[in-house]
Order: structure tokens, then C-alpha cells, then sequence
């Protein structure tokens, strides 16, 4: 088995009222080009 290497990742978290905002938020920092996914807790 490999040696696993550990690169940092850094996220930030947007809290939403909603998920019709959430998809609003998402389409706009999609279209800033920003790598992003959607979660939901």
C-alpha cells in the first residue's frame, strides 16, 4: 500500500434560509467560476 499524503483543503460554509436560496447562492458563485458543492445537514 502507497504512503498517503495529506494536502490541506480550506472551505468556506454559506448558511442559507433556504434551499431556493441555496441554489441562488450556488448558481451565483458558480458563475463566478469558484469550485463549489452543494451540502445539505
Amino acid at each position: 500500500m502507497g504512503e498517503f499524503i495529506y494536502k490541506p483543503k480550506y472551505a468556506v460554509i454559506v448558511m442559507c434560509k433556504d434551499e431556493i436560496e441555496q441554489k441562488s447562492i450556488f448558481e451565483k458563485l458558480q458563475q463566478m467560476g469558484l469550485a463549489i458543492k452543494v451540502v445539505s445537514v
